[in-house]
């Protein structure tokens, strides 16, 4: 369960529940499953979990790089949400989710996560004071078209003030993830920036 090269083939059109099959299969069924959470997750799993430990990966980092013409924003006017991107590293958290509740919990998770496949699901070493468990993230290809890259400053600054989609919008994204991180004592720059970033503008 190493995770793939971030390469072309891994953007084109997939069949979600052709994901979620080589999950499960790669899974195996023998011990409880780990999901690792990076933004929204950390503040709205959405799924029954038996156990959560703070954890950090390496080789990925947390990016507010990926358009979202649904749920943060429209296609008329996208907003973005967190992608995990390959590089860095990245505080967060793992939950175990318990062999048994496996079947219902993943499907809950997939239709959350990957109603249109645009996710490279991977299995990541997540560290935790606890040990290190292999865990199911999220991850982006910055060959999908989803990848926005880094954008300037102003155009982030008017996504914060007018994108909204179908869970709010990007801005209340930010902040409830900012404020998620922040609870569990973790630091991570970027987003210190962008919130300082929407305060000095008297969007926050």
């Amino acid at each position: 369960m190493d995770p793939a090269p971030d390469d072309k083939a891994s953007v084109s059109p997939r069949d979600p529940q052709a994901l979620l099959a080589r999950a499960r299969h790669e899974w195996g069924g023998r011990d409880d499953l780990w999901v690792f959470g990076y933004a929204s997750l950390l503040w709205r799993p959405e799924f029954d979990f038996a156990e959560y430990r703070s954890a950090q990966v390496h080789g990925w980092h947390r990016a507010l790089r990926m358009a979202s013409r649904i749920n943060r924003g429209t296609p008329e006017r996208p907003g973005l949400v967190f992608a995990l991107l390959p590089g860095g590293s990245c505080h967060g958290a793992v939950y175990r989710i318990p062999r048994a509740r496996v079947a219902a919990e993943l499907e809950r998770l997939w239709r959350r996560e990957m109603p249109n496949g645009v996710y490279d699901p991977r299995w990541l070493a997540c560290r935790s004071a606890q040990g290190s468990v292999q865990a199911l993230a999220f991850t982006l290809s910055r060959h999908s078209p989803q990848h926005t890259g880094r954008l300037p400053d102003a155009q982030v600054l008017d996504i914060l003030r007018y994108s909204k989609g179908r869970y709010g919008s990007t801005l209340e994204y930010l902040l409830e993830t900012a404020r998620a991180l922040n609870e569990r004592g973790v630091r991570d720059r970027e987003i210190e920036r962008l919130v300082a970033l929407a305060r000095r503008h008297r969007l926050a």
